[in-house]
């Protein structure tokens, strides 16, 4: 399964926890969302069946439901009137007692409802006319193979259910085992072929990915369609996009790949193509007999993602995350980091180091994804908030290695643990405020000392980063001395410790009354300004706000 596309299992009970965890053992890469208050043990929580559901489907994920097939329906009915393509959804009895695919048959529910039914040891429970009847789905070509047109298919497939015969002309190693109405002289055919061809009536097109077109010159899709009609290849056999590794970085490149949907690989030794078809103005095609195995053809470029896990609850994770970690091959960081970021496939390789050897592993990062691979290195928070991805950067700005340079770079943004502090408690930091390590690792303390000086002055909420540890127990008393020159002693102070986890501590107290015992290195500290104030709440607690406005 593509990982970009690992279900979602969704349980409301936590009955059915057994067999979502024996579906998952099929598709690592998924996970179990249970129902807030009535499932314990699930990967990740939810707090709306409907609304979840809805947005699951929304961005395209498979989904596996143990449910009655009704709430499904109901819950999605809304979404179904103006959607073309649909993932696969599916029902499972909460006991494992039936695999009912509902939505997707373009997108491989029902071979989806074989692999859970085989995994369960019970039968799908597949309903669709042409699959019961010919033994696969001629709409949904295996790898290598792509679909002239849809709405031609399903009239096509229509007439064989009809009582019409057909016949192959082609290579189909896949039909041989179908059962398929062949007839010699059946009038309705499936052609196989890289050829270009009108559509007609009575033809089922399936192109063969067997051709690579190596780009010299300006990329356009635009181009590369005319240079396959001119060579009168069908635009469905184009199984990749090839260029020299110099243009590596080339932004109209990768947007014409994408625009073809056809990946992009780099290639020096063309001893390693097929034959050369055809070579027109600033483009090469070359056509193989079989359909690409296009991983083995060149590299691609590497990709280097630096991606923060927010506070640690899944929920908090954004999804170009969740993506980044699901498309990984490998995945550098602090051990507890890592481990927080699965469920992962068997494939991918974890590289856990120690949580200071930060500019080793960015570098250990660069190399792997300078020889083609995907490398997520993984942070707690977000990773441009005292984590990785100053440290990558660091190491790319000593290094400048050109491999490095070539590689696809990215950062994606994470909850901080001042910002998941801050919403646990209100909004204490509603007005400006700053953020502060209290480590003197990679700083003088002296300096840090004068910020807190200058920061206190300024009357800005303060959130203290690395506030305290076992090699130096004396800064946050420090710290708390220098900020109480500027600070009342009623000053409300927010102590987050492990929040989003399940040990999570929420704690208010004032500056006045902060002891440096109350503080661990997983604990967040914000100092409010002298505007922070609180809130009773209906269950004897607190919010913390600071006003947004200044006097």
């Amino acid at each position: 399964m593509d990982p970009r596309k690992a279900p979602a299992i969704l349980l409301l009970g936590s009955g059915g926890l057994p067999v979502a965890r024996r579906i998952q053992a099929l598709y690592p890469q998924a996970r179990v969302l249970g129902l807030a208050g009535r499932v314990e043990g699930a990967d990740a929580t939810y707090a709306e069946f409907g609304e979840t559901l809805r947005g699951l489907y929304r961005d395209d994920r498979p989904i596996i439901a143990l449910c009655a097939a009704g709430i499904l329906i109901r819950s999605l009915a809304a979404q179904l009137a103006g959607k073309g393509a649909e993932p696969p959804v599916l029902a499972v009895a909460e006991d494992g007692s039936a695999v009912v695919p509902l939505l997707g048959g373009l997108g491989g529910v029902n071979r989806m409802a074989r692999e859970i039914a085989a995994q369960l040891e019970v039968a799908p429970a597949i309903t669709t006319s042409g699959e019961l009847r010919f033994g696969t789905c001629l709409l949904e070509p295996p790898a290598g193979y792509a679909l002239a047109d849809i709405e031609q298919g399903k009239r096509f497939v229509s007439d064989l259910l009809g009582g019409e015969s057909v016949r192959v002309e082609g290579e189909a190693p896949w039909l041989e085992a179908a059962n398929l109405p062949l007839a010699d002289q059946a009038r309705r055919v499936i052609h196989v072929t890289a050829e270009q061809r009108v559509d007609a009536r009575d033809e089922l097109l399936i192109h063969p990915r067997v051709v690579a077109a190596r780009i010299d010159g300006d990329a356009d899709a635009a181009g590369v369609r005319q240079a396959l009609a001119t060579a009168g290849l069908a635009s469905g056999a184009l199984a990749c996009l090839l260029a020299a590794p110099a243009r590596m970085t080339d932004a109209a490149l990768a947007s014409c790949a994408d625009e073809l949907g056809v990946p992009l690989r780099f290639v020096v030794d063309e001893t390693a193509l097929p034959p050369l078809h055809q070579h027109l103005s600033g483009i090469r095609l070359y056509r193989a007999a079989q359909p690409l195995e296009v991983e083995r053809i060149g590299r691609r470029r590497g990709r280097l993602t630096v991606v923060g896990l927010g506070p640690g609850a899944a929920e908090f994770m954004v999804p170009a995350t969740r993506r980044a970690l699901d498309e990984a091959e490998d995945l550098l960081g602090y051990e507890t980091y890592i481990r927080m970021a699965g469920p992962f496939r068997p494939e991918q390789v974890l590289h856990c180091t120690d949580n200071r050897e930060e500019l080793q592993r960015a570098r250990h990062a660069f190399e792997l994804a300078a020889s083609g691979r995907r490398v997520v290195v993984v942070s707690s928070g977000d990773p441009g908030v005292f984590a990785m991805a100053a440290a990558v950067l660091e190491a790319l700005d000593d290094n400048r290695d050109p491999r490095w340079l070539q590689v696809e770079l990215q950062v994606f943004p994470g909850v901080s643990a001042a910002l998941a502090t801050a919403a646990k408690a209100g909004a204490p930091l509603g007005h400006d405020f700053c953020l502060i390590s209290l480590s003197d690792n990679l700083k003088p303390w002296e300096v840090i000392e004068q910020r807190l000086d200058h920061a206190g002055a300024a009357d800005l909420a303060m959130a203290f980063y690395n506030p305290i540890s076992r090699a130096r127990p004396w800064q946050l008393a420090r710290a708390l001395e220098i900020v109480a020159r500027h600070r009342r002693p009623e000053t409300v102070v927010v102590l987050g410790r492990d929040i989003g986890r399940p040990a999570e501590a929420l704690t208010l107290t004032s500056l006045g009354e902060l002891r440096p015992e109350q503080v661990d290195m997983r604990t967040l500290v914000i100092i409010g300004s002298s505007l922070t104030r609180r809130i009773p709440r209906p269950d004897g607690q607190d919010w913390v706000y600071t006003p947004r406005w200044y006097r």
